[in-house]
C-alpha cells in the first residue's frame, strides 16, 4: 500500500514537473513571436537585424527548453512519447523541422559568402516563429480534444486515419489554441522588443501591433476557454482506470481545484496587466507580467488536463486506449531516481537567470549592430 501511494505521488510530481516546463517554454516562444513579425514591425533593414539580435540572444533557451520538456515527458510518461510521436508524428515532424531551420538560421544568417543568402535564413526563421507556436498549441489542444489511436495488448499504437496526427488540425477548438499560442508569443515577442531593443521608432510601431495581436489573441483565447468549460472531457476512474466521457469535466476540475482556477486566473490578470501597462502607460516591464502570466495560466491547464481523475491524452476513437498519468509513467524505481536528479532543476533556474541578467544588461542598438563584434 504504501508502494502504491508514494508511486501515485511520483507520477503527480512528475507531471507537475512536465507541466511547468511546458509552461515555461510556451513564454519562451516569444522569440518564436519576434521572428514572426520581421516582416512586418521592422521599416528598414537595420532595424530586422536588430530585432534578429534580440530575439538570438534567446533562441537557446527556447530550444534547450523544448528539449527538456520532451525528454522530461519521455522519461516519465513513456507510453504517452511512444503513442503521440509513434502515431501523430507527422505533427511532430513539422514542429522539429521548424525549430531545426531556426538552429540552422542562427548560426549562418551573418556568416560571410554563405551560398542561401540571408534572406533564405530569414525565411526559416519566419516559417519557424508563425509554425512552431501554432503546430505546438495545436498539439496540446488534443489533450483535451482526443487522437485517433488505439493500443493494444502490447501498448502498440495504431492510428485510425492516414494522416498520422495532421487530423488534428479539422478541429475548430485545435485551431482556436494553436491561434491562441501564435499570438500570445507574438504579444510576449513584442513586449520583449520593447523591453531590450533602444530604438524609438520601433518601440513605437511595437506599441501599435501589440493592439492588433491582442485582439485576435483574446478572441481565440476567450473560444478555446469558453468551448473547454462548456465541453466533454475524459474521466478516467481511478479505482479501474476505465475512461467514460462526462458533461463539462474541465469546468469540474477546476471547481473541484480551486488553487488551480486561481492560478489560471492569476495567469490571465497578468497576461492582460502586461499588455494593459504597456499600451496606456508606455512601460517597459510587461513582458514581466505577461510573461508570468503565461506560465501561470499554461502551468494550469496542463494540471486540469492531468489532474482530478482526467485522461491527458484521450482517445476518441478507442476510449479505454486513452492515457493517463497512472497508466502512461515509467515505474516506481524510474520515477524515484529522477526525483533526485530534478532536485538540481533550482540550480538550472537560478543560472538561466543569472546568463538572462549578463546577457540583457545593455539594450540593444543600432550602433552595436554596426560595430565588427557578434551579430546574428
Amino acid at each position: 500500500m504504501t508502494t502504491m501511494i508514494l508511486h501515485l505521488f511520483l507520477q503527480h510530481y512528475w507531471w507537475i514537473i512536465v507541466s511547468l516546463l511546458g509552461s515555461l517554454l510556451v513564454f519562451l516562444m516569444f522569440v518564436q513571436g519576434g521572428q514572426s513579425m520581421i516582416y512586418s514591425l521592422p521599416k528598414s533593414d537595420l532595424q530586422k537585424t536588430m530585432i534578429v539580435n534580440a530575439m538570438g540572444r534567446k533562441w537557446e533557451f527556447t530550444f534547450t527548453t523544448l528539449v527538456t520538456f520532451g525528454g522530461a515527458f519521455f522519461a516519465s510518461f513513456p507510453l504517452f512519447y511512444a503513442t503521440s510521436f509513434g502515431g501523430a508524428y507527422w505533427v511532430w515532424i513539422a514542429i522539429l523541422f521548424s525549430f531545426t531551420i531556426q538552429a540552422i538560421a542562427y548560426e549562418f544568417r551573418s556568416k560571410p559568402d554563405n551560398i542561401f543568402g540571408q534572406k533564405t535564413f530569414d525565411v526559416f526563421l519566419f516559417l519557424n516563429g508563425s509554425l512552431g507556436p501554432f503546430l505546438i498549441g495545436a498539439a496540446v489542444a488534443t489533450f483535451f480534444t482526443g487522437s485517433q489511436f488505439s493500443l493494444n495488448r502490447m501498448n502498440q499504437v495504431q492510428w485510425a486515419t492516414a494522416w498520422y496526427g495532421l487530423e488534428a488540425l479539422l478541429n475548430i477548438r485545435n485551431l482556436a489554441l494553436g491561434f491562441t499560442v501564435l499570438f500570445l508569443a507574438r504579444i510576449n515577442g513584442l513586449l520583449y522588443i520593447i523591453n531590450t531593443i533602444d530604438d524609438e521608432d520601433l518601440i513605437k510601431e511595437s506599441g501599435k501591433k501589440l493592439i492588433l495581436n491582442s485582439i485576435p489573441f483574446l478572441l481565440f483565447f476567450l473560444f478555446f476557454v469558453i468551448s473547454l468549460l462548456f465541453s466533454k472531457g475524459f474521466a478516467a476512474d481511478p479505482a479501474t482506470g476505465i475512461v467514460t466521457v462526462e458533461k463539462f469535466k474541465y469546468l469540474h476540475n477546476f471547481v473541484q481545484m480551486p488553487l488551480v482556477l486561481i492560478i489560471f486566473l492569476t495567469g490571465v490578470v497578468g497576461v492582460l496587466y502586461g499588455i494593459g501597462i504597456s499600451v496606456l502607460r508606455n512601460s517597459e516591464k510587461g513582458i514581466w507580467f505577461s510573461g508570468a502570466g503565461t506560465v501561470l495560466a499554461v502551468f494550469s491547464l496542463f494540471l486540469v488536463a492531468g489532474f482530478n481523475g482526467t485522461s491527458f491524452y484521450p482517445s476518441s476513437y478507442d476510449l479505454q486506449s486513452s492515457l493517463t498519468i497512472r497508466n502512461a509513467s515509467s515505474s516506481l524505481f524510474t520515477l524515484k531516481t529522477m526525483m533526485y536528479v530534478s532536485f538540481i532543476i533550482p540550480f538550472v533556474f537560478a543560472y538561466i537567470w543569472y546568463a538572462w541578467k549578463a546577457i540583457n544588461n545593455t539594450k540593444i542598438t543600432e550602433n552595436e549592430m554596426k560595430s565588427d563584434g557578434h551579430v546574428y
